[in-house]
C-alpha cells in the first residue's frame, strides 16, 4: 500500500521507525523537539520518543555534535539535526577530524554510527551565508558517506539505511523540497547507498544530476523530447560513493553526457565525474562533456540575481543542443 505524502513526512516516518527499532537511536538539534522541528520534520516525535530521544539544543552546534559523535563512539546512534548545513560549519572539526577518521584512527576498534543531516544549499532570498551548497566539500572526506535524495520515496529508504550504517553519514536535504509530495509506501523498504536511479531512460544524450536540482533537468527533458530529443536522467542519489558504473553504463549508451549540479564551478562533483568519464570511457564521447554549476560568486539576496546564479532548465537544453551539435 502506498499514500501521498510530504518529503518532510517521510523524513520524520523514517526516523520515528527507526527509533522504534533500535532504542539506541535518539535526535538531537536545534528545535527539534518542542518545535517539531524548523522544517516540521520531527513532527510528533518527542510525543512518541520522549525529550531523552527526541532533545532540543542550544545554537551549538559544535557541542551537540560533539556531544554525538562522543555518544556515538559509546554505542549510540545519534541523528544530529542542522537546521541549515550552512551552520555545519561550526562543527566541522567535530565532523571532518573526529567523525569521519576516528575509525582509521582507533585501528578499526571504533565506529562512528551518527548521521548528520538537513538542508543544504539554496532555498530562495536567503543571501550568501545561508545559501551554500557544501556536497563537494563533505564528499571530499574519506571516512564519510554523502547522500543528496531528490524525492520524498528516496528520502525516506536511503535515510533508514543511512540510520542503519555503521559509518558516519551526510544526510542532504532542501528547504525547497519539504513540501513535495509523491507515493511512498507504508511497508517498510530500504534504499542502498551508492545506488543511482535511473529516473528517465533515453538514447540520445545522458543527464547526471541529484538533490533537488535536478528537478530543472526533469523540466528539459519535457521540453526536448517535444523536438525528438531523448535525454537520459541518472539521478545520483549519493555523492560519496557515487555509483559510477551507471555513469558509464548510460554514457557508453548515449554518447553524450551534461552534468548539472548547485555548486560553484571549482572542485565539484561534476569535475569529479567529467575526469572519470574521459578516464574509463574517452574512446564513448562523441563530444565534450558540458557541466552546468551555479555562478563562481557568492550567492546574492536580489531575487533576479538568484536567477542568474542558478542552474536552470534553459541553460540545460542548451548545453544538450550543443553537445549534440544542434
Amino acid at each position: 500500500m502506498s499514500r501521498i505524502i510530504q518529503f518532510r513526512e517521510a523524513i520524520a516516518e523514517a526516523m520515528s521507525e527507526e527509533m522504534r527499532r533500535d532504542e539506541n537511536i535518539y535526535l538531537m538539534g536545534e528545535e527539534v523537539a518542542e518545535y517539531n522541528g524548523a522544517y516540521k520534520a520531527s513532527k510528533g516525535m518527542l510525543d512518541e520518543f520522549g525529550p531523552k530521544r527526541v532533545i532540543d539544543t542550544p545554537i551549538a552546534e559544535l557541542g551537540f555534535s560533539g556531544i554525538g559523535v562522543g555518544s556515538a563512539m559509546n554505542g549510540l546512534r545519534p541523528i544530529i539535526e542542522f537546521m541549515t548545513f550552512n551552520f555545519s560549519m561550526v562543527a566541522i572539526d567535530q565532523i571532518i577530524n573526529n567523525a569521519a577518521k576516528m575509525y582509521q584512527m582507533s585501528g578499526g576498534q571504533l565506529n562512528i554510527p551518527i548521521v548528520f543531516r538537513g538542508p543544504t544549499a539554496s532555498a530562495g532570498q536567503l543571501g550568501a551565508t545561508h545559501s551554500q551548497a557544501f556536497e563537494s566539500w563533505f564528499a571530499n572526506t574519506p571516512g564519510l558517506k554523502v547522500v543528496v535524495p531528490s524525492n520524498p520515496y528516496d528520502a525516506k529508504g536511503l535515510l533508514k539505511s543511512a540510520i542503519r550504517d555503521n559509518d558516519p553519514v551526510i544526510f542532504m536535504e532542501s528547504e525547497q523540497m519539504y513540501g513535495d509530495k509523491m507515493e511512498v509506501p507504508e511497508e517498510e523498504y530500504l534504499i542502498p547507498l551508492g545506488v543511482a536511479d535511473i529516473r528517465r531512460a533515453g538514447d540520445d544524450v545522458t543527464i547526471v544530476s541529484f538533490g533537488k536540482i535536478i528537478k530543472e533537468a526533469d523540466k528539459a527533458a519535457d521540453e526536448l523530447a517535444k523536438e525528438g530529443i531523448s535525454c537520459e536522467i541518472i539521478d545520483l542519489r549519493t555523492v560519496r560513493p557515487i555509483d559510477y558504473e551507471a555513469v558509464l553504463k548510460s554514457l557508453k549508451k548515449t554518447n553524450r553526457m551534461v552534468i548539472v549540479e548547485e555548486a560553484w564551478p571549482l572542485g565539484n562533483i561534476s569535475t569529479e565525474i567529467i575526469t572519470h568519464c574521459q578516464e574509463h570511457a574517452f574512446d564513448y564521447l562523441d563530444a565534450p562533456i558540458i557541466r552546468i554549476n551555479t555562478a563562481d560568486t557568492p550567492m546574492a539576496y536580489a531575487p533576479t540575481l538568484v536567477n542568474e546564479f542558478l542552474p536552470n532548465a534553459a541553460r540545460v537544453i542548451s548545453a544538450v543542443k550543443k553537445v549534440m551539435y544542434k
